[in-house]
């Protein structure tokens, strides 16, 4: 079992999904809002590790989508600051076990990660609502 805090946007279905997978592989999760936490970029950079900056953006947002924000053309700097400021952007879950912080939901990757009952399910972290 690992202790993990995942956070949420709160009534996600993606996000309720892999609670459900993660539970189901006998992780406790310590759950906490998104778009509540009170994120700086020295509390939020780590969950990005090596990833492009385009990838610490959820791509469905709607700043996103109308082209308002354009990950591909941010500093990580200016990056940080527009994910601090508007949650809503940043790609999720954010995943935290111990020190090693984690953005997003690939099944693959979590399951090499804290493992995964089922490592091929098709729980990622597009938003269902928009593909």
């Amino acid at each position: 079992m690992t202790i993990i805090i995942f956070y949420e946007k709160p009534g996600c279905i993606s996000n309720t999904r892999q609670k459900r997978l993660l539970k189901a592989s006998g992780h406790l999760l310590r759950v906490r809002n998104l778009l509540e936490h009170p994120w700086t970029p020295e509390t939020l950079r780590p969950f990005f590790g090596d990833s492009p900056v385009n990838e610490w953006f959820n791509p469905t947002a709607p700043r996103v989508k109308t082209g308002e924000i354009l990950p591909n053309l941010l500093s990580e700097a200016d990056a940080l600051e527009a994910l601090c400021a508007d949650p809503i952007l940043i790609r999720r879950p954010l995943m935290q076990v111990g020190d090693s912080c984690r953005s997003g939901f690939d099944a693959a990757a979590v399951h090499a990660w804290i493992g995964l009952a089922d490592p091929a399910s098709d729980v990622g972290d597009a938003c269902p609502r928009t593909v």
